[in-house]
């Protein structure tokens, strides 16, 4: 198989383990307000990721840096496609928080 297919595959590989990681991170902090022990799921649910994500690496890479690097990049595109489906709603603000810069602050255009 040609360098480049070999590339290809572990960058697939790198999105399949991030979308394990991400999103079991995202099915953990779904579940962190009705847990009986939230910092036991949290840490709990960061071992199990992190050391199947750090086999996945391994296995993934072999003896070829470039391998890993291009599994890194799979896993960084999970992470963006995931932040952008899965991302923040737009929930109203509580009484106190600031303006973001996006949401057009009056302050913000003015110079001090």
């Amino acid at each position: 198989m040609g360098d480049v297919a070999v590339l290809a595959l572990a960058a697939l590989a790198g999105v399949g383990l991030g979308l394990v990681y991400f999103g079991g991170l995202w099915l953990t902090l779904r579940r962190v307000p009705q847990a009986k022990s939230p910092a036991l799921l949290a840490m709990a649910s960061f071992v199990g990721r992190t050391a199947l994500v750090l086999v996945g690496f391994y296995f993934v890479m072999g003896d070829s840096w470039q391998r890993l690097v291009a599994c890194l990049v799979g896993v960084v595109a999970a992470r963006v496609v995931l932040v952008r489906r899965l991302g923040p709603t737009d929930a109203p603000r509580e009484k106190g928080q600031a303006e973001s810069p996006e949401q057009g602050s009056s302050d913000a255009s003015e110079p001090r």
